[in-house]
């Protein structure tokens, strides 16, 4: 009688589990009718067909800030999805274009190739460039005491944290000047103090002028900018540039030109195979680019776009073959179609 109490027990308590689980099961939420599934697959699709990683740099740079310009303009909904993604700057961004899934493109300066020559021999047939952007120009900051660039030897001089132009391109500028200074890896900011108390000699900024630490800083006479002569020297990636009284009144003479060196920025992309989908988002990317370039060269944009050119060159690197294309259909235009 135990044994089959037991039984009897063991079968209620069975029969009750089965009941809560059954109970549990009913007030379950009903599941997305397929319906509402398949609306959001076509949307997932639908927004990631035309997507392109645009590899900008720190969010600090220029560099993000021409990203996101560039997305404003380009991007149209169900048509092109331009994303501007953060990077540590310029070589970061060479690495990202090669190697980073979701990168297709991405704003670099052309020194910065330099780096991957040994590493990645094909670099030039991986890489193809669809817009010369404008120049970043060196500026060669320094205190009273300094008088040439050959006084710097030996001495502290800032190029900015790592990963920003100056932090690449200074030193290897230097280098092939033959100037071995004691390199500092400092935000700007605090180095310009450090500057004005003595105990930094100068500091070097590569980007494009007028930078408003000179423009609207306060500096003692003497403080000033060296020249730098472009030469054989700088042939293979830069171009000759200056820096005016225009640029910077309180610390250039009046109608006096201090000769520089700028390197060349450029929005580059990943040579996709022809028939890929990938080479297909870019083409698009190049279509709503270029045919709305004017409206980067209106106001609320940066004013350097007035002074970027559809048609110059970037040595040592073939043009995207969709960007060459419209330029080919479109042999009057300098900047957006509608111009």
């Amino acid at each position: 009688m135990a044994l089959i109490r037991f039984a009897s027990t063991v079968a209620a308590a069975l029969l009750g589990l089965q009941m809560t689980a059954n109970a549990q099961s009913v007030r379950q939420p009903p599941g997305p009718p397929a319906a509402a599934k398949n609306a959001d697959i076509i949307a997932k699709e639908r927004i990631n067909a035309w997507t392109v990683g645009l590899a900008g740099g720190l969010i600090e740079g220029a560099p993000l800030r021409l990203a996101a310009e560039i997305a404003r303009v380009a991007n149209e909904e169900d048509k092109l999805h331009v994303i501007p993604i953060v990077t540590t700057g310029a070589t970061e961004n060479v690495n990202s274009l090669l190697y980073l899934r979701g990168v297709d493109a991405a704003i670099i300066n052309t020194d910065a190739l330099d780096e991957y020559k040994a590493q990645v021999p094909s670099i030039d047939r991986r890489i193809v460039y669809i817009l010369n952007l404008f120049p970043a120009e060196l500026h060669v900051f320094v205190r009273p005491e300094i008088k040439s660039l050959d006084d710097l030897k030996g001495k502290k001089v800032n190029f900015n944290t790592q990963g920003t132009a100056a932090a690449y391109s200074g030193p290897l500028i230097f280098s092939r000047l033959g100037l071995n200074v004691e390199k500092m890896f400092i935000p700007h900011q605090v180095a310009l103090q450090q500057m004005k108390s003595g105990e930094i000699a100068g500091v070097v900024f590569i980007t494009s002028k007028p930078i408003d630490a000179f423009l609207k800083g306060r500096w003692e006479p003497g403080y000033k900018f060296l020249p730098v002569e472009y030469d054989s020297r700088f042939e293979d990636y830069y171009l000759p540039s200056a820096i005016s009284s225009a640029d910077y009144p309180s610390l250039v003479p009046q109608g006096e030109r201090i000769s520089t060196i700028a390197v060349p920025t450029i929005l580059a992309g990943y040579n996709w195979p022809k028939q890929s989908d990938r080479y297909a988002r870019m083409a698009r990317f190049v279509e709503q680019l270029f045919g709305r370039l004017d409206r980067l060269q209106s106001p609320g944009f940066d004013p350097k776009w007035k002074d970027v050119s559809l048609r110059a060159n970037v040595p040592g690197l073939a043009r995207f073959g969709p960007a060459q294309e419209w330029l080919d259909r479109s042999p009057g235009a300098t900047v957006g179609l509608s111009r």
